[in-house]
């Protein structure tokens, strides 16, 4: 039992799967958001446990929610950081990290977290993220790992080479569980670096779809194929015409169509192109 972190009840599962979904991290096309609203959607999730927000979180920069009535104060909504329980269209149960990135005490965050998986017989751990990738819209999403170990990599695809870039949580998390010997990966999908700031629907099926490979986890897409298909048509529409940015996908289908496959069938972008892609859109966004 941790201190940061308080059991509402032990939920009855067999071997779960955790999946990792906390905001305030990179999320190009709000494609994590996007897949953990579906996820909350398409199944029952019951509350497992609450951490101590007063203790992790800054409230300056993570305010909670006044709401008022005829002036007068009737409530705060203050950010939480939960754990669930639930499970997937096949009966395979799940746990479902939400809530805020915390702003303190990462590793003890990250300890109580593992600590709390591993009581609970948690058998992989999944992060969900999207980062904005030298890629065109034109071809189908693609998702790489940062993983534990070499073949939960090769499993998913990866940026080959080596590369330092900024870490959210989830990685210290991941880093913890290879610790411990619990399999992790975070999965990451590319958005086109062009639709970055815009919601993106393919990259969050991207990352259902890649659940299913992975954990063997099926979750229904509910509007997301509908979605992705309304946002590709849009695109289309706002590059057809302007030369400069039908050349400038162009090119990037040619870039896509060169590079070696991966293990999975799709394609690697290279460690120099993610990272200045990631700093640019990490400027962009401001502190």
């Amino acid at each position: 039992m941790s201190e940061l972190y308080e059991v509402h009840q032990r939920p009855d599962v067999d071997s779960p799967v955790l999946l990792i979904a906390l905001d305030g991290w990179i999320d190009a096309g709000l494609a994590g958001a996007a897949a953990l609203a579906q996820l909350l959607t398409a199944a029952e999730w019951e509350p497992v446990a609450t951490f101590d927000a007063d203790e992790l979180l800054d409230h300056r920069s993570r305010r909670p929610t006044m709401h008022l009535a005829d002036g007068v104060i009737t409530d705060l909504t203050w950010p939480t950081i939960e754990l669930r329980a639930g499970t997937d269209d096949l009966g395979s149960d799940v746990l479902l990290l939400t809530g805020a990135e915390p702003d303190h005490r990462w590793r003890a965050f990250a300890d109580a977290v593992v600590d709390l998986a591993l009581d609970l017989g948690v058998r992989q751990v999944h992060g969900l993220g999207a980062y904005p990738a030298p890629v065109p819209h034109t071809r189908p999403t693609q998702v790489v790992a940062t993983a534990t170990s070499a073949s939960a990599a090769a499993q998913v695809g990866f940026v080959p080479g080596r590369i330092d870039v900024p870490a959210g949580v989830a990685a210290a998390i991941e880093t913890r569980c290879a610790e411990v010997g619990v399999p992790a990966t975070g999965l990451w999908a590319q958005v086109p670096h062009y639709a970055a700031a815009m919601p993106y629907p393919a990259a969050a099926l991207a990352l259902l779809e890649a659940l299913q490979r992975v954990a063997g986890l099926r979750f229904p897409p509910g509007s997301l194929t509908e979605d992705a298909a309304t946002t590709r048509t849009r695109i289309d529409g706002l590059v057809a015409g302007n030369p400069e940015h039908e050349g400038m996908v162009r090119q990037l289908e040619e870039q896509l169509d060169a590079r070696p496959p991966a293990a999975d069938g799709g394609f690697l972008m290279s460690g120099d192109d993610l990272a200045a892609e990631l700093e640019e859109f990490l400027r962009d966004e401001g502190p």
